[in-house]
């Protein structure tokens, strides 16, 4: 397992803080599946590796319970979380009714601008892509959508999804050994329907791209079966 030190500013800090720190840390390493799903970890050794004392890891661990990464179990060890296809289908469902809604109505506002700005998002996920680095890579997805409802004006219909989409950020991080050229081909197909105007071809332009999770939700579970919870076979 591979964690970096909580830096020097972070520990000079809050509490709340280092805690947030430390759950940005196990968040990410959870998500580039560091943390692989069925890991069990404590208190104990992530604050050890860290460097910081266990109430703010705890507090960390709490937040990740919360947000459907850990399963935290008195007397047990706690365990990262199994990936549940039935949970990526759920966050999908959320997610297509959401950013549909936020492609047609961005398409239907057309603020001025719009096109080069959502322009400039793709040309840093190209260079990403260039560079395979995947964590930018994906980073520059999700900024990407937030920045679609953000000309919207839905900005907040981001933050629900993302507060549902825990088991699908994971798909989505293993997906990008494979993915990455079908999803930038994607984001430059909305970009072309947004500039149009045409509220139709922004909603299919951006459901298309969303429904690709099925096929490759089946194509990772062959690849990676221990990675699943056996439930949702």
């Amino acid at each position: 397992m591979s964690l970096d030190p909580i830096p020097l500013d972070a520990l000079t800090s809050s509490r709340s803080t280092i805690a947030e720190s430390i759950h940005e840390e196990l968040r990410r390493a959870i998500l580039e599946l560091r943390l692989q799903p069925g890991t069990k970890i404590s208190e104990a050794e992530i604050a050890r590796r860290l460097g910081v004392s266990r109430q703010p890891v705890r507090e960390a661990f709490a937040r990740l319970g919360r947000s459907g990464y850990l399963r935290i179990q008195p007397q047990r060890a706690t365990e990262v979380v199994r990936i549940s296809t039935r949970e990526v289908m759920n966050a999908h469902f959320i997610r297509e009714a959401l950013e549909v809604a936020t492609a047609r109505r961005a398409a239907l506002e057309s603020p001025p601008g719009m096109a080069e700005r959502l322009g400039a998002c793709l040309a840093r996920q190209e260079a990403a892509q260039e560079a395979d680095d995947r964590t930018s890579f994906q980073r520059e997805d999700d900024a990407f959508h937030f920045a679609i409802a953000k000309e919207a004006g839905c900005g907040f219909a981001w933050r629900l999804i993302d507060e549902q989409k825990a088991q699908m950020d994971r798909v989505r991080f293993l997906s990008l050994a494979f993915g990455q050229p079908a999803a930038l081909s994607d984001h430059r197909a909305i970009v072309a329907a947004l500039r149009t105007g045409d509220p139709d071809a922004a909603e299919a332009a951006m459901r298309g791209h969303l429904a690709r999770i099925v096929g490759v939700v089946e194509r990772l579970r062959q690849d990676f079966a221990h990675y699943f919870q056996d439930s949702d076979a």
